[in-house]
């Protein structure tokens, strides 16, 4: 989907490690950005098997200094 516009660099699937399953989002990264503008305007909100997805640039996650938000191999 997101090759129509450009070269795709990764894309991660983020999965549940209690579950395993989905946790219905993931990354997409694009190393050219007007390649990357073209696929968030063209694909955010487009119907996808009947659920209209979002896509929009990832943001950097904050530290909010609670141990809880650090990932761990524990």
């Amino acid at each position: 989907m997101f090759e129509a516009y450009g070269t795709v660099q990764s894309c991660t699937l983020v999965i549940d490690k209690e579950t395993g399953s989905s946790k219905g989002f993931g990354f997409i990264e694009m190393p050219k950005p007007g390649e990357a503008k073209a696929a968030m305007k063209n694909l955010n909100y487009k119907d996808v098997d009947g659920n209209k997805i979002r896509v929009k640039k990832s943001e950097a996650k904050q530290d909010t200094g609670n141990s809880r938000d650090a990932e761990s191999d524990e």
